[in-house]
């Protein structure tokens, strides 16, 4: 059986929505000092639930209560490569006034937030964004994420545009 985890792709409500992003330490020894989404490995006490994983990884890596997320569906399962891993990338909206991020400083050193429009209208496998490059795994999640947007009758796009 494979081991599993979650993302969260958090999108903060406002206009423009934006995406926000994690910058994993240098000293990592999976995936160090890249961009990515807020996650990991399920653990028991997520009772096999990947939402509860992503909401769990949110909380520990920036902070961020679960009370302050909408989780407004699930992307298709993919495989991370390098680890083996089978991710499920939950989508979840973030209220425009939740409290500051509190960054963990160990796992991860940094977030930043991406336009929501600049997202959808990127077709490509990589999307550079203010002197940041995002690609590989975390590009894959963004292509299946644009997928559903764009996809007519978007129940995604309808639930975060509400």
């Amino acid at each position: 059986m494979s081991k599993r985890g979650a993302v969260l792709v958090p999108i903060v409500a406002g206009s423009p929505h934006r995406v926000i992003f994690v910058e994993r330490a240098a000293h990592l020894r999976r995936n160090p000092g890249q961009v990515g989404f807020p996650g990991g490995g399920a653990e028991p006490s997520d009772g096999g639930d990947p939402v509860r994983t992503a909401l769990r990884e949110l909380s520990e890596e920036l902070g961020v209560a679960q009370e302050c997320v909408n989780v407004v569906g699930q992307l298709s399962e993919l495989e991370q490569r390098s680890s083996g891993l089978i991710i499920t990338p939950v989508v979840g909206v973030l209220s425009a006034d939740a409290p500051p991020f509190a960054v963990d400083g160990n796992e991860i050193v940094g977030s930043f937030a991406v336009p929501l429009p600049l997202i959808v209208a990127n077709s490509g496998p990589s999307l550079d964004y203010d002197g940041r490059h995002i690609w590989g795994f975390t590009a894959r999640i963004l292509k299946s994420f644009v997928d559903e947007w764009n996809a007519p009758d978007s129940e995604l796009r309808r639930a975060i545009e509400s």
